[in-house]
């Protein structure tokens, strides 16, 4: 085990932000998370898990252990005549695993495609994209007590999925760490063409009879002409959840923005937070190296040298903004250290 100290996180963390861990370690198995864990406890230190730092702003140096894991693995599992399971490492790329499964001709998770992070961070954020959600393929996982040290599985009714959220986010955050997951996908794929422009886009490219790589190619020319790469732009994707309100509120908001988009779910009227956030004149705002992508209002972005602090406040003042036009609050995605 090697615990390195005082480690710039710049590297680790999609937005880029320049902040320091006290201590730092990679660890590759369970054996070495255990090793970690126990000795951050025996130095009483705070211990913060690292996957692929898409989904997290860095305001301060962290007086911490942070340990980054890299447990890697793409083995299947079981199969039938239709289906076959794959357990996948917490440290495996997401995308690397999408592009796996299309080469496999393994359906059910193309319309994930180029979504930045791990394996192990799908489940915790149910990350969703064009009418699929990990919940839709997710069998199991394998996740480590930090209590106990002992491995626990958790089944797809034990995670209590819903938009953008897990038990992992709620009840057990902070209380587990995810080792592996296991995905039910489809040996003869169907597939979801009704969301967003990805219909359109196989039109255009005059794609009569869709593949698994040509959905997949075709959510990833839409989120490329959407979304800044976090490698030439530092972001975290979707800073914001969509919100959803009641549908009293809806209508008395129509009666006023007659243009305000909405899309009738179980729990209300879910209203895009990108649309609130346009309305209220942000996107494309820059605020010295910090700013509102030009092309997509719900990406907050660092165009180079900007600090955490700086758009966790620009985060706040939309969040403000939204709430004083419209009477709704935004929740963001990104959690903040």
């Amino acid at each position: 085990m090697n615990i390195q100290e005082n480690i710039s996180l710049k590297p680790y963390n999609t937005f880029g932000i320049d902040k320091k861990a006290r201590f730092f370690v990679v660890v590759k198995s369970s054996s070495e998370l255990i090793e970690a864990l126990k000795w951050g406890n025996d130095q009483n230190l705070v211990i913060l898990i690292l996957g692929g730092g898409s989904n997290i702003l860095l305001t301060q140096d962290l007086d911490a252990l942070v340990i980054k894991i890299e447990i890697i693995g793409i083995k299947p599992d079981r199969e039938t005549k239709d289906h076959i399971w794959v357990e996948v490492g917490a440290g495996e790329s997401w995308h690397d695993l999408v592009l796996i499964a299309i080469e496999n001709n393994w359906g059910g998770i193309e319309n994930l495609s180029l979504i930045p992070g791990t394996v192990g961070a799908s489940p915790m954020q149910n990350i969703g994209a064009y009418g699929v959600e990990i919940k839709d393929v997710f069998d199991k996982l394998k996740a480590l007590n930090r209590s106990t040290l002992e491995i626990e599985e958790f089944e797809n009714y034990d995670c209590l999925f819903g938009y953008r959220e897990s038990v992992f986010k709620n009840g057990l955050k902070g209380r587990y760490v995810i080792l592996s997951v296991t995905f039910k996908l489809d040996k003869f794929p169907s597939f979801k063409l009704e969301y967003g422009a990805i219909r359109e886009t196989l039109e255009q490219n005059k794609i009569t009879s869709p593949t698994l790589k040509s959905v997949s190619d075709a959510v990833i020319g839409i989120r490329q002409s959407k979304l800044p790469d976090p490698k030439l732009i530092g972001n975290a994707g979707s800073f914001f959840k969509n919100p959803t309100i009641d549908e009293e509120q809806y209508r008395s908001l129509k009666a006023i923005y007659p243009t305000i988009p909405g899309y009738p779910n179980e729990l209300g009227v879910k209203v895009p937070a990108a649309w609130l956030i346009e309305q209220c004149g942000w996107k494309g705002k820059r605020f010295g190296d910090v700013g509102v992508h030009e092309k997509q209002p719900l990406v907050l972005v660092n165009y180079g040298n900007g600090d955490g602090a700086s758009i966790k406040n620009l985060s706040i003042n939309i969040q403000k903004s939204v709430f004083e036009k419209f009477g709704i609050d935004l929740n963001t995605e990104v959690n903040f250290l």
